[in-house]
């Protein structure tokens, strides 16, 4: 079937669309944007249903079929986010809500770009049809504070490791998203710069069991000054795949972690041990009782009791980075650079009763209690 992107001027459309199929339709725009999705660190993308119901009454009323990209976006769980990237501009991981500002919002609910819409397309419909009613909202709650009563550190929760005189990608390990934690062990006594040539995506550095500094791929980082300690130094390097770039010309160049080969003050660092973390199974965390006074990335575990379910979205606008867990359910993917400082969690992921939330946060693991709000934070950006 023929089908055009980018395009909706009408004449445009028939015009390419007959000269590639023979000079006949049908007249098909296969991705026809209502709006625009968002990435971390930069503002959440809006556009009034005013600019784009004159366009979309235009297009049906040429007898040219759409799929509206996106009518309902939804939300993108795990860890199955994508990226932007091009040579003209950054790499740009796209952020846990596909909200897009589409007709219909993250949790399905009717937007006044849906009512707009709605009423261009009931014109165009055959006679005596008519749309269904339009479903009524679905009911949020706000959840009190939860506290965490379990915790073990990221250095406390390896797997087995894998050798290696150089580092491995993710790919190397056979293993497609989470993040991969990177051992080495060098001399001490001395000040230096780390670099991690061609870092994908994000890496928290620890010397000696503490975290001293991070390297953030969005902002072109891949070197760290460090002073270390005297003696043998344990060097661990946390990398995060933050999403591979999903269209364009380097859809085949999208390793993570470590891509070649990391530098101290210019020497390469050899002999490296590689713990895989995909975090597919938050039920396969080693937690301990009670809490963490280190500064490491460290996994939290907690218990919230609920009378009622409904929808409801996770503030974690005071939390740093990381990913949560509720009733084993990965929400997805908070940052507090923004714009989205909440999680959509459905009601149909909890239950009356007892539920359990488990928390990885890499930056801020001194906080130890979170609520959940009954409206989404999705246009917050910190710098």
């Amino acid at each position: 079937m023929p089908a055009i992107n980018g395009v909706d001027d009408p004449a445009k459309v028939k015009k390419i669309i007959n000269e590639n199929h023979n000079g006949k339709g049908p007249y098909y725009i296969a991705e026809w944007y209502p709006a625009w999705f968002d990435w971390w660190g930069a503002s959440h993308h809006t556009v009034a249903a005013e600019k784009y119901v004159g366009r979309l009454d235009t297009v049906l009323a040429a007898g040219i079929s759409i799929n509206m990209y996106m009518f309902h976006g939804g939300t993108t769980r795990a860890f199955m986010n994508g990226a932007n990237y091009n040579d003209r501009s950054p790499y740009e991981p796209q952020i846990t809500s596909y909200d897009y500002d589409a007709p219909l919002d993250e949790a399905g609910n009717a937007t006044d770009k849906f009512m707009k819409f709605r009423e261009v397309i009931q014109k165009h419909l055959p006679v005596g049809q008519t749309l269904p009613a339009v479903p009524a909202a679905k009911p949020t709650m706000a959840i009190a504070a939860i506290g965490f009563n379990e915790a073990v550190s990221v250095l406390d929760n390896l797997p087995k490791g894998r050798l290696s005189d150089s580092p491995l990608t993710f790919e190397d390990l056979n293993q497609d998203y989470g993040y991969v934690l990177y051992r080495t062990k060098i001399q001490g006594g001395k000040t230096g710069v780390l670099k991690l040539s061609d870092l994908r995506d994000y890496a928290v550095i620890m010397v000696n069991g503490k975290t001293i500094g991070t390297l953030d791929r969005r902002l072109k980082q891949d070197s760290l000054t460090l002073t270390l300690p005297a003696g043998p130094v344990t060097l661990d390097i946390l990398v995060e795949n933050m999403g591979r770039i999903n269209f364009g010309k380097y859809l085949l160049q999208n390793k993570k972690g470590i891509t070649k080969a990391v530098f101290f003050n210019g020497t390469e660092i050899n002999k490296w041990q590689m713990f895989g973390l995909p975090l597919s199974d938050s039920k396969q965390i080693a937690f301990k009782q009670g809490t963490t006074s280190s500064n490491l990335p460290t996994f939290k575990k907690g218990t919230f009791n609920l009378q009622k379910v409904a929808d409801t979205y996770i503030d974690l606008s005071k939390w740093g980075k990381g990913v949560v867990w509720v009733n084993g359910h990965n929400l997805g993917r908070y940052w507090n650079v923004g714009p989205e400082q909440t999680l959509y969690l459905p009601a149909e992921w909890l239950k009356k009763g007892a539920n359990d939330i488990v928390v990885f946060e890499l930056l801020k693991p001194e906080i130890n209690s979170l609520s959940a709000i009954e409206k989404p934070i999705l246009d917050i950006v910190k710098r």
